[in-house]
């Protein structure tokens, strides 16, 4: 691509070796060799890529750490890796708004430390927290398991900047959570994967960093009892910031090839709660508690420093990194339902070879097919239709964080609304009209 090598305030990589790693996310897709990748340096290098895109027919496909697991950030034929890494920003807090404002290019892992820094605190922690960037989280609409309380990262966002189609990085809302002039073309943004535009930055509200922790072990020694769990302690008026899970079968594979801790960890199943209510460590809440969890309880254990913590929370994290080291060719959905057909899920799905952990509190369940490698083609995509219609009918959905991507595609378009699907494709004929932004993902 000539034309690339005369942009603007750009890093511009053309050769095969250099653009071969861009190729594939966290995801099991792979695709072809981008034209190029240009990482971008300035609001002129953007408008400059606009202009080209349109001139030359390819598209722009943005791209944060490439840390997502739905394909949203991996080339289509003729298409150009926008690499948000180098673009320009600082974070800046405002104590008296009580916002953050980081640029696309900033890491998670920064923007949540410099608000924990200022005694303040951004709740959305997916997995990958400590190692994907900000754009990437917005683009996605990021969960993790603090989403239970706290909800995804589009309820954190106040305002996102965002390249369009013309060719000009415009703002989208403002630094307070009350402005209603419109339709909130922000929150359209947020969780778009791309398709309308480039994210370039955001401001996002903060809330005062929680004074307490309390951080549970529940062992079981039937794992069923846990599913009726969350809605009880809703109903109890115990709303944790973080419940997950593993069933026994995940469990099993944990204590085998896992880490030290994971070896010693007790019970059939096993769920991590963690609460961060003020009082939350005082006498008369946990005598509350153990009453909603039952005869569960008898062999609760607490973490009782912060080294114990983040060492439950490091088994937790890397469940996906054991599974996939195992069984390199498994499937994975992080498929989602409102908690109180979880059980339902599980009723429904037991003739299904899958194996699950994630975020129990709030439905949204990481299943594993461990033999798809195995497993005849037409079979398995039986199976993962049967899963998602299971789904859509108890009122959940495909996805609970990851995005559609490219991996989802196909099942969103089949199974979804008509309706809503071609509302999304409008939206993008409106935006993109040149159809520059992620094409061949989503829709």
């Amino acid at each position: 691509m000539d034309a690339l090598k005369h942009l603007s305030d750009a890093t511009i990589l053309l050769l095969p070796e250099q653009v071969d790693p861009f190729r594939h996310d966290e995801s099991h897709l792979v695709g072809p060799l981008p034209l190029a990748v240009v990482k971008p340096r300035s609001a002129r290098a953007l408008r400059e890529l606009v202009q080209l895109a349109k001139a030359e027919g390819f598209g722009l496909v943005a791209r944060g750490a490439g840390t997502g697991k739905a394909g949203g950030c991996i080339p289509m034929e003729r298409s150009v890796i926008v690499d948000m890494g180098e673009f320009p920003g600082t974070i800046g807090i405002s104590h008296a708004d009580m916002t953050l404002s980081a640029p696309a290019s900033a890491m998670l892992k920064d923007v949540k430390m410099a608000a924990l820094a200022a005694g303040l605190f951004y709740p959305p922690d997916p997995n990958s927290w400590d190692l994907c960037a900000f754009g990437g989280s917005l683009a996605t609409n990021a969960g993790g398991p603090c989403a239970c309380k706290y909800g995804m990262t589009r309820h954190w966002v106040l305002a996102v900047d965002a390249l369009m189609d013309d060719g000009e990085v415009h703002t989208f809302g403002i630094a307070t959570v009350k402005n209603n002039a419109g339709p909130n073309l922000a929150q359209l943004l947020v969780g778009s994967e791309g398709i309308f535009g480039i994210l370039t930055g955001a401001t996002v509200r903060l809330i005062p960093q929680p004074k307490q922790l309390l951080t549970l072990l529940l062992p079981v020694s039937d794992w069923h009892t846990l599913l009726d769990l969350p809605a009880a302690l809703v109903g109890a008026g115990y709303l944790p910031s973080a419940f997950e899970f593993w069933d026994p079968a995940v469990l099993r594979e944990l204590r085998a090839h896992g880490p030290e801790e994971a070896k010693r960890m007790p019970g059939e199943a096993l769920a991590l709660l963690e609460f961060d209510d003020p009082g939350c460590n005082e006498e008369d809440f946990l005598e509350g508690l153990l009453e909603v969890l039952g005869p569960e309880a008898e062999h609760l254990q607490t973490a009782t420093d912060a080294r114990q913590r983040e060492a439950l929370w490091a088994v937790r994290r890397m469940t996906s990194v054991v599974l996939k080291e195992q069984y390199p060719k498994k499937v994975s959905e992080d498929i989602v339902v409102p908690r109180s057909q979880v059980r339902a899920f599980f009723e429904g799905a037991a003739k299904l070879p899958l194996v699950t952990y994630g975020h129990l509190g709030d439905g949204n369940l990481h299943v594993n097919f461990l033999a798809a490698g195995e497993t005849d083609p037409s079979e398995l995509e039986r199976n993962l239709s049967e899963l998602f219609k299971l789904c859509l009918s108890l009122g959940g959905s495909l996805t609970g964080e990851h995005g559609i991507g490219l991996a989802k595609r196909d099942a969103f378009l089949t199974l979804m609304d008509p309706y809503q699907v071609e509302a999304v494709r409008r939206m993008k004929r409106a935006l993109d009209p040149s159809g520059i932004f992620n094409p061949g993902k989503v829709i």
